[in-house]
């Protein structure tokens, strides 16, 4: 395969060809772009791209990426840069491609609910832009401000609403693609229901930009809760809060949101963020957040209080009802900055683990256990209404994971428990680099081989983000 230095080695013929596409202003070779676009939010991991072309439309897409699969240029697409698995870094080099300039919210079709949008929008801005109409995008990640909405149709986000919403894949319709070749199409039709030939939308959801470059996104919209409840419980033992977890489930409540707070990550974003809206106490190891909403005050309020009740069973404190949206997004400020704050702290080892819900009290246990027998420490937060936990590690003189030999082990044994327990290694932040080499022990063979096989299909000559959840031999 042709790397970085075959850009600039093919002659200048080339840059000038991307040039004339995307225009002069738009192509980038100079170190500091180079720089800026060699990161993301992974570890500190840091690999140049030879070239930044920042493209505004599909037709520019198409014949930058004929050129490049002529040549075998490896090419890494990248939205804002905010994810965690490495999934958007040029470590083979060559082009990186930026969506930022495709920014544009298309369309919003109140009449069907659903929405048009290009790939560089923020998800935040996309989701206001919806509300003003009465309508409502739930997938809603931690860096909602700041990530964009290609970004989370490439790793198949999720965040706190997931519980009763569900994630990404639950709300793309259709997706206009560009493949590795170069071709521009749709993967299906701007409709609910379609059982016409195999489902390349949900394919292209989460394949992490490996299959193709996403230029335009149809979302399905719902109609917006009028209102929200929001409350706080401390637990005495972290096992007891991830064990209430699926008890409210099987009282029959469904929260629109059920986050796992282990204190000591509290304590950390306390700090952080400058802010006591929660008492933190050496007594309680762990709080959930707990959100429901609706079109009905009274039904909430009722929720709520059976779901309080509940809880009591299980060791817990004192209930905090948040009583205002000051107080609410105060409470969500500290949940959606834990993740930077116990980074800055030292943690810099992020796993993004995901079980079934009931055998949350098994995996917390297990890691602490492993925590010790591996001498790391440990902090886990997360989305518990649906099993999905973070797990924070921050082991002394290892401040990355990939290719660690001091870490691998750990992960490793980490990896099986979760398992052993009927999970998975990723629920939202997908495979990248970083969790690329652990594939095998949830996939067999067979399974590897088969995504592989699709892989080769979509993209014969293997240029598009190469590398990433798993190697083309």
């Amino acid at each position: 395969m042709q790397t970085a230095a075959g850009v600039k080695g093919t002659t200048t013929g080339l840059i000038d060809l991307f040039k004339k596409i995307a225009g002069d202003t738009y192509v980038f070779a100079d170190e500091e772009s180079l720089n800026n676009y060699a990161h993301d939010e992974t570890e500190n991991l840091h690999f140049l791209p030879d070239i930044v072309i920042k493209p505004r439309t599909a037709e520019e897409i198409s014949q930058i990426m004929m050129i490049c699969n002529e040549h075998k240029i490896p090419v890494t697409p990248r939205g804002a840069g905010t994810g965690l698995s490495g999934g958007a870094l040029p470590h083979l080099g060559g082009v990186l491609l930026s969506m930022e300039r495709m920014n544009s919210i298309i369309e919003i079709d109140e009449r069907n609910l659903q929405v048009t949008t290009e790939p560089g929008v923020i998800t935040e801005v996309l989701q206001n832009a919806v509300k003003e109409k009465g309508l409502f995008y739930p997938p809603d990640p931690s860096s909602r401000g700041s990530c964009f909405i290609g970004g989370n149709i490439a790793e198949n986000s999720g965040g706190p609403k997931a519980v009763k919403y569900g994630v990404v894949k639950d709300y793309v319709l259709n997706l206009q693609i560009v493949l590795p070749t170069g071709e521009i199409m749709w993967t299906g039709a701007n409709v609910l229901k379609n059982s016409t030939g195999y489902n390349l939308t949900q394919l292209i959801v989460g394949s992490e930009g490996t299959l193709a470059i996403v230029t335009k996104i149809v979302l399905k919209l719902l109609p917006h809760p009028k209102y929200d409840l929001l409350m706080l419980v401390p637990f005495n033992s972290l096992e007891n809060a991830g064990a209430a977890v699926s008890a409210i489930f099987r009282a029959g409540f469904t929260p629109s949101a059920m986050e796992l707070v282990e204190i000591n990550a509290l304590k950390i974003v306390s700090r952080f963020v400058d802010s006591a809206v929660v008492p933190v106490t050496d007594d309680m190891e762990a709080h959930l957040i707990i959100e429901v909403d609706g079109n009905h005050m009274d039904t909430l309020m009722s929720e709520m209080e059976a779901i309080a009740e509940l809880l009591v069973q299980y060791d817990c404190g004192d209930a905090f009802f948040a009583d205002d949206a000051q107080q609410k997004a105060e409470l969500w400020k500290l949940r959606r900055r834990v993740a930077e704050a116990v980074k800055i702290d030292g943690y810099t080892i992020e796993e993004d683990t995901v079980v079934p819900r009931a055998e949350l009290p098994a995996l917390i246990s297990g890691v602490k256990a492993l925590g010790k027998e591996y001498d790391f420490d440990v902090i886990c937060y997360g989305h518990a209404g649906d099993g999905n936990l973070h797990i924070r590690i921050r082991k002394p003189g290892s401040i990355y994971s990939l290719n660690n030999p001091d870490v691998i082990p750990a992960l490793q044994a980490l990896f099986k428990l979760v398992k052993s327990l009927g999970g998975t290694i990723s629920g939202e932040h997908g495979i990248g680099l970083i969790q690329k080499p652990y594939m095998d022990i949830v996939f067999d063979k067979a399974g590897l081989q088969l995504m592989s096989g699709i892989k080769k299909v979509f993209d014969p000559n293997n240029i598009l983000n190469s590398g990433k959840i798993f190697d083309i031999a």
